[in-house]
């Protein structure tokens, strides 16, 4: 998603020469933060106010958002170019590179706000980040199951107080934007953002959607607000395989449907997301029979701006308007813009960007009410977040970054959110019963598998990378001070051993976006080889995939006396345990078809396929 930045050659004189009066009184970035009245303040008091007094340069870099690491070593280029806002794209954070503390994020928020706010008019940024499930990005923050495994709760309530939990761990970090909720309705599972969505039909994606929108927003927008985006706009779910972008083998792709399909699946969640208010909508990388989101005016502006009635900010995705149809970068743009775009991810080339948008105007190719359009979008959503008044972080949030009371909603979420496949007289389990565990895979002890792709970085990794509990940790929390014994071999499940009920953990490795288009969605020989290890030297033996998507289960199945779809869980393992050792009743639901053989991709309800496992399956105990 981010890659290096691009070389470009910086101007040898200001964009707005008002402002190269207080290049110098700006702070380093990443100091440690000083006292907020250290900015200036701001000196227009409206949208309109400000709209008044703004060149079109102004204008043109309020349109304007930059991935931070391009400006992180030039922090007199926010004022300079009065840019609009920047993002951590890619999880990248206070140093660049993924992860960093809550206190970490907030100095940096803070720097950068001091930075823009010495602006001529001292317009504030809005910062965006991709808190998908959680504030995934920061060290010690609470993660939620990602959206597919919300979706198996069918607990729209749950959602909103998840979401609300996220809202107060992002304003402990200043944030104030959210890539989230994606509300894409996910048709094949072998799309790599299978995951993002909550379920294969619009109902899910509508109700979750909305109820994640209230969780971030609140009911009205305030400076208690974390701004939610819908995405990504539109039919991002429903592209078919093999005409994915670039290497992609479906991301990216074209959503080739009729329009009555597009409305009746793709487009129900965006007139949920309208009704709720949300303050932002992110537009798909995407096409529709050929012709890019980025640029679709039918459904950007005469469709959503126009027929639904939104009256909110539509930003694009990364570098998202390279992708439109065209020569020079200022024709895409001028295609995109001219669609119903109101900011630009740039993410990188920000001058570039100011240049494009002035020069079309002023050759009028786009008009100055389109820009007057998307400016004052912008500025409502800033002025209605109260950014003006309460520019800097609240910090009586930060502290409850990854609280026990936050994490003790995401292991509820988790617990509710397990889906079982199979249970033959095993589950639940005791852990007085003096019955000895054994627990394996590779995922059995892992966090960051457990987590799966968004966690701390972009495309996420195994291991410890912050702070959680993992499903091996769980078990011994349960058995400790009992008669049980429990063992744990990881992946080493060829070693001597016994036991009377075998754990085996594993499933997908992490990935995002198009890097985790699959084509096979199998587990792998070593996964099947240790879940049979693990069954042959058990009594009985209980599998917990771990994966983003329905992946093909036949012969596991077989092999094992209970099984369980555990999504990606998160951080909290031990809401795994809670409904293995009775605490919590299963009853979680498919949010998907699960698919007997990948060739029945794409699988979904009512196509005339028999799957292994229908939409909305789930055993009791």
């Amino acid at each position: 998603m981010a890659g290096p930045r691009a070389a470009t050659a910086r101007r040898s004189r200001p964009l707005l020469s008002a402002c190269s009066a207080t290049a110098g009184a700006l702070l380093l970035p990443f100091m440690v933060a000083a006292a907020p009245t250290a900015a200036a303040a701001p000196r227009c008091d409206s949208t309109e106010d400000c709209l008044a007094q703004m060149t079109l340069e102004e204008k043109a870099g309020q349109m304007t958002q930059v991935n931070h690491t391009d400006v992180m070593d030039d922090t007199d280029a926010v004022a300079e170019y009065g840019l609009g806002s920047l993002l951590s794209g890619g999880g990248a954070g206070p140093d660049g590179d993924a992860g960093g503390t809550a206190a970490e994020w907030a100095d940096m928020y803070d720097d950068y706000q001091r930075a823009a706010m010495q602006s001529r008019l001292g317009i504030p940024l809005i910062y965006g980040v991709d808190a998908v499930h959680g504030h995934n990005n920061v060290e010690g923050a609470t993660v939620f199951p990602h959206n597919i495994g919300l979706g198996a709760t069918r607990n729209p309530e749950l959602v909103r107080r998840a979401q609300n939990v996220t809202r107060h761990e992002v304003l402990g970090t200043g944030i104030d934007w959210n890539f989230a909720p994606a509300v894409s309705v996910p048709r094949d599972d072998r799309w790599g953002r299978t995951y993002e969505g909550f379920g294969e039909v619009p109902r899910l994606a509508r109700t979750m959607g909305s109820a994640s929108i209230t969780g971030l927003q609140g009911h009205d927008l305030d400076s208690e607000s974390v701004a939610a985006t819908a995405k990504h706009y539109v039919a991002d779910g429903g592209t078919a395989w093999g005409t994915g972008e670039g290497d992609y083998a479906i991301d990216q792709g074209d959503a080739r449907m009729s329009e009555r399909e597009l409305r009746r699946i793709h487009l129900r969640p965006y007139r949920a997301a309208v009704r709720a208010d949300v303050a932002s909508v992110m537009v798909s990388f995407s096409s529709w029979d050929g012709l890019k989101i980025h640029q679709h005016e039918y459904l950007v502006d005469d469709v959503l701006k126009g027929e639904l009635g939104y009256d909110g900010v539509v930003i694009s995705d990364w570098a998202g308007v390279r992708q439109v149809e065209g020569g020079s970068y200022a024709e895409k743009l001028r295609a995109s813009i001219n669609a119903g775009l109101d900011m630009i991810m740039v993410p990188d080339d920000y001058e570039q960007n100011i240049d494009a948008i002035v020069g079309e105007v002023r050759a009028g190719r786009i008009s100055e009410e389109r820009i007057d359009d998307a400016v004052r979008r912008i500025l409502d959503l800033k002025f209605d977040q109260e950014l003006f008044d309460k520019p800097f972080t609240d910090r009586s949030y930060t502290g409850d970054v990854g609280s026990a009371e936050h994490r003790a909603v995401a292991r509820e979420a988790v617990a509710q959110s397990q889906v079982l496949l199979k249970n033959d007289d095993v589950l639940p389990l005791s852990p007085d019963s003096g019955k000895d565990i054994v627990v394996g895979g590779k995922t059995a002890d892992d966090l960051g598998y457990q987590m799966g792709g968004w966690s701390i970085s972009w495309q996420g990794s195994g291991g410890d990378t912050t702070e959680g509990t993992t499903l091996w940790e769980a078990v011994q929390r349960e058995t400790d001070g009992t008669d049980t014994e429990a063992r744990f071999v990881g992946t080493d499940t060829g070693q001597d051993f016994s036991g009377d009920v075998g754990i085996w953990v594993g499933g997908e490795t992490p990935y995002a976006e198009g890097i985790g288009d699959d084509g096979d969605l199998a587990l792998s020989e070593a996964d099947s080889e240790q879940l049979g290890d693990i069954c042959a030297k058990t009594d009985v033996c209980i599998a917990m995939l771990v994966s983003g998507r329905p992946m093909i289960i036949n012969e596991e199945l077989e092999t094992a006396d209970a099984f369980v779809a555990s999504w990606l869980p998160g951080t909290e393992g031990a809401g795994m345990t809670d409904v293995l050792f009775g605490h919590e009743r299963f009853h979680g639901r498919l949010p998907v078809t699960w698919p007997s053989s990948v060739d029945q991709e794409p699988i979904n309800r009512g196509d005339g396929q028999n799957p292994l496992f229908r939409l909305g399956y789930g055993l009791r105990h």
